[in-house]
């Protein structure tokens, strides 16, 4: 299997295993971070993994290459498909139609970055997220009205991830402006920008293509819990 094939579990035990939490078939990073979990293999004894990270509460966000049905112990909450892009290492990058002033965001923006996303949905983003790489936002009379950041990290790529603008300042160029600038850094790295959307999220999409990246892999997004028994939460198993 290709490294972007399982991204999360590449991610979580190498560039950021020093996040990971749980076991040789599973690991997820902690809720206050991102809910993303990765598994080694999706077969019994990865979901098994996960359902033990899961038996204390809460959901987990998987990367799966297809649709999958779950064993006992789980259950789906939410599952999509989920096209992942990638921009090559010699694609070519657009000259910026525009420069804007931005800046780094650091701990103190973090509550205008939950806002702001809360509002766009550009996918889950929480308290600590923005520890998982460089996040760049754009200010408009003080106001936070655009950010971009690195979510997952793998050897020889990072992930662009939380792209999103204010409702009453699109049409200015934001979004393509950081990103630009944030796959021109990790290029310098010498490692290729990807991401992951909604395939139905055709705007998205199409700026993207814009700058050059290309549809590389259709995944399946899957959200899942442990199945409750007797109304109360899965307990762990013995490991």
């Amino acid at each position: 299997m290709e490294p972007l094939d399982n991204p999360i579990w590449i991610a979580l035990t190498t560039s950021q295993s020093h996040f990971a939490e749980g076991q040789k078939a599973a690991r997820r990073f902690p809720a206050e971070v991102s809910p993303l979990c990765g598994a080694k293999d999706a077969n019994e004894e990865g979901f098994e993994s996960v359902r033990v990270l899961l038996a204390s509460g809460g959901t987990a966000a998987l990367f799966l290459s297809k649709r999958t049905d779950l064993p006992p112990g789980l259950e789906t909450v939410l599952e999509r498909p989920l096209l992942q892009m990638i921009l090559e290492k010699n694609a070519h990058l657009p000259a910026k139609s525009r420069a804007h002033p931005f800046m780094e965001l650091g701990d103190a923006d973090v509550p205008e970055m939950l806002e702001l996303t809360a509002m766009t949905k550009p996918g889950p983003f929480e308290k600590r997220t923005r520890e998982m790489g460089t996040y760049l936002g754009i200010r408009t009379a003080g106001k936070l009205v655009a950010m971009a950041g690195e979510r997952l990290k793998l050897p020889g790529h990072t992930e662009i991830s939380a792209v999103c603008t204010h409702p009453e300042h699109l049409g200015h160029g934001y979004a393509g402006f950081l990103m630009t600038i944030l796959a021109e850094r990790i290029r310098a790295r010498g490692e290729a920008p990807i991401l992951h959307v909604l395939p139905e999220n055709t705007r998205a999409t199409s700026l993207y293509e814009r700058l050059g990246f290309r549809k590389r892999y259709l995944a399946h997004l899957t959200i899942v819990r442990a199945a409750k028994r007797d109304g109360s939460q899965a307990a762990p198993a013995q490991n």
